[in-house]
């Protein structure tokens, strides 16, 4: 299962998360986390104005904020490896996405 997302892509495998972000610069380093691992995740809808994203809480490591202001409002900052914001043409895929990562926690 495949999320796009603003820059990059969300994947989830049954058991393994796979964020990769492509941003501006050199190559894309994907960031993966096991399902088992995540003690939560985030998910917040995106807006036909804002964007959304997707937040995978794992231990350890402080969930990022939201950042406010006008072109990152309401989303944790880019630089944050364990999060994704996603357009609004992503929301379904992101929530199903987001439903089979918490059955698979359990």
């Amino acid at each position: 299962m495949d999320v796009k997302g603003v820059q990059g892509t969300v994947s989830f495998d049954g058991e393994w998360i796979t964020i990769t972000k492509t941003p501006f610069g050199p190559k894309p380093v994907p960031f993966r986390i096991r399902a088992a691992d995540i003690t939560g995740t985030r998910f917040k809808k995106a807006t036909r104005l804002m964007h959304g994203y997707v937040q995978f809480l794992v231990p350890g490591a402080v969930a990022a904020g939201e950042k406010s202001g006008l072109m990152q409002g309401g989303r944790p900052p880019a630089e944050d490896p364990h999060s994704l914001s996603i357009p609004h043409k992503s929301n379904d895929v992101a929530e199903k996405l987001v439903a089979a990562v918490e059955q698979a926690r359990s």
